[in-house]
């Protein structure tokens, strides 16, 4: 069932001649011609069931006798079908703060994760007629769809390759916004962003991780400042070679760069050592 357009006419017209013929039939009756002045007033009564008042970002879904008419998207008063029923759907923008989950990343990881989900209703007629509570049904399917995004990538990638949940909040944020739109076009939701709002790995294993993301870090940097180390010591070598300041053998070039690179990596500083002898 897709959302389609009610009948409907100004309601201030119609307003206009249920007053009319309430002051007919109130002449009517005082001039004793009670017949046609109750007919008078039983339009009025199945005129006055046709009005009905829409809000601004409101529809208000029409039915008749269990038929769906149709829906008023339209602010103000109108008159549609007599003796018809409508129920009224919010059509603004709304945002769902999801309970802090306890899944497993891909790797088996226990982690802690919640996010955000913006969304509002397209059509009105899916939102009443094709689930039970729409607002429910966002919620239970924003924690499913969260839930599955979360299990398909690690929380952390050490190795730089593919996708994580801590290092692209961006695409996951993209994935889960789609993941949720193909749930959720059932009930005439539309999904404007959904965002990770908290990520963290489970008390159980917190402090473990963070040692190994600590030593990660520390791999990493020292990868750094090993290839600059060798970086400089070659360079250092091409110049004195260009430069001809000094001839350097084999061993020498070994020892220069053994120092170099003892001076460049070690966290302490180089202890000069002055050699006032022969190097052999």
């Amino acid at each position: 069932m897709t959302e389609t357009q009610a009948f409907k006419m100004n309601g201030f017209l119609a307003l206009l001649l249920l007053l009319a013929l309430l002051a007919g039939s109130v002449y009517l009756f005082i001039n004793l011609q009670f017949i046609v002045a109750a007919f008078m007033i039983f339009a009025v009564v199945v005129l006055a069931s046709g009005m009905l008042i829409v809000q601004p970002n409101q529809a208000k879904a029409v039915t008749f006798f269990g038929r769906y008419l149709g829906s008023i998207r339209e602010a103000g008063i109108w008159f549609t079908v007599p003796f018809s029923t409508n129920k009224k759907v919010s059509l603004r923008v709304r945002n769902f703060n999801s309970a802090k989950l306890k899944v497993n990343d891909v790797e088996g990881n226990p982690i802690e994760i919640a996010a955000v989900v913006v969304f509002k209703v397209v059509d009105s007629a899916k939102a009443l007629f094709e689930v039970d509570n729409y607002e429910q049904f966002v919620e239970i399917q924003s924690e499913t769809a969260l839930r599955h995004v979360a299990t398909k990538y690690p929380y952390d990638n050490f190795e730089d390759i593919g996708y994580s949940l801590r290092g692209n909040t961006e695409e996951i944020a993209a994935e889960l916004a789609r993941e949720l739109q193909s749930r959720l076009t059932v009930a005439g939701v539309e999904v404007i962003e959904a965002r990770l709002t908290h990520l963290a790995y489970a008390t159980e294993i917190a402090s473990a991780m963070l040692q190994r993301q600590q030593a990660s870090a520390i791999i990493a940097a020292r990868q750094k400042i090993v290839e600059g180390a060798v970086g400089m010591a070659q360079m250092a070598i091409e110049k004195l070679r260009q430069d001809g300041t000094v001839e350097l053998d084999e061993e020498r070039k070994v020892t220069m760069i053994n120092n170099l690179m003892v001076a460049i990596v070690s966290e302490k500083a180089a202890q000069p050592v002055i050699n006032a002898g022969s190097l052999y």
